[in-house]
């Protein structure tokens, strides 16, 4: 299983039970395709740089999981098909960013490796 990261952006004129419940919707989809579902992070309402679909303003969640490439191929899929999500972005997690590098694997690069 690999570590993934996925930002949704929903309508903000939605209630947040509604937000939510949708979000749990989610979670049992990944569940329901083997995967691990890890924190959710509701960061709330958040004004756009630029108009996006009309709207200016959106509510931001973000979910971690850990997941086969088609649980996440699923959930992108069931992403793009809802009108409530404006944008989503799923982001595979570089092993060491997701704290899971390889015992004995060299984790300098560049100058940083040659200085020790």
């Amino acid at each position: 299983m690999r570590p993934y990261e996925v930002m949704i952006i929903f309508d903000a004129d939605l209630e947040e039970e509604t937000i939510r419940a949708a979000v749990d919707r989610y979670v049992q989809l990944l569940r329901s395709r083997g995967a691990e579902p890890g924190a959710v992070d509701y960061w709330g309402k958040r004004r756009f740089a630029y108009e996006l679909k009309h709207r200016w303003e959106g509510y931001y969640v973000v979910l971690q999981a850990r997941a086969e490439p088609a649980a996440m191929e699923e959930l992108h899929r069931v992403l793009s098909l809802t009108d409530e999500v404006l944008r989503h972005k799923v982001i595979r997690l570089p092993d060491r960013v997701a704290g899971l590098a390889r015992p004995g694997a060299r984790s300098g690069t560049g100058a940083e490796a040659e200085a020790s």
